[in-house]
C-alpha cells in the first residue's frame, strides 16, 4: 500500500525534525558515526601517501605482497578521499540545502519514468 503525497510530506518533516533534534541517535540508527567531512578527506589523502609509500617500497625490495597491500591502502584512501569531497552540485539540493540521499534521487528518476509513459 502506497503512502499518498501528504503522508510523505508529514514523514519527511519529522525526519528532519529528528536530524535537528537528535543527530546522535539518527547517526546510531543510521549505523555510520557522524564525523566531519574533512577529517575524513585529510584521512583518505593521508593514506593515500602512505599506500604509495609502501607501494614503492615494494617496488623496490622487489617484494610482490608488498607493493599489492600498497596498492590497495592507495585505492582506499582514494575512495575515502573522493566521497568525502563537497563538490556543492546545485542540480542535487532541494530547496531546503540539504543534500537529498542517492536513494531518493533514484526514487525520483524512477517516478519521473514511470509518470511520463
Amino acid at each position: 500500500m502506497a503512502l499518498s503525497d501528504h503522508e510523505k510530506r508529514m514523514l519527511a518533516e519529522m525526519e528532519a525534525a529528528l536530524v535537528a533534534d537528535d543527530p546522535h541517535l539518527v547517526s546510531t540508527l543510521n549505523g555510520r558515526e557522524r564525523t566531519p567531512r574533512g577529517s575524513r578527506a585529510l584521512l583518505g589523502f593521508v593514506s593515500i601517501l602512505a599506500g604509495m609509500l609502501v607501494l614503492l617500497s615494494g617496488l623496490i625490495s622487489q617484494v610482490i605482497p608488498l607493493g599489492i597491500a600498497g596498492f590497495l591502502v592507495s585505492l582506499a584512501g582514494l575512495v575515502l578521499f573522493l566521497s568525502n569531497l563537497s563538490f556543492g552540485k546545485s542540480e542535487f539540493k532541494n530547496p531546503k540545502g540539504a543534500r537529498p540521499k542517492w536513494s531518493s534521487r533514484l526514487e525520483d528518476r524512477w517516478e519521473r519514468r514511470n509518470f511520463e509513459n
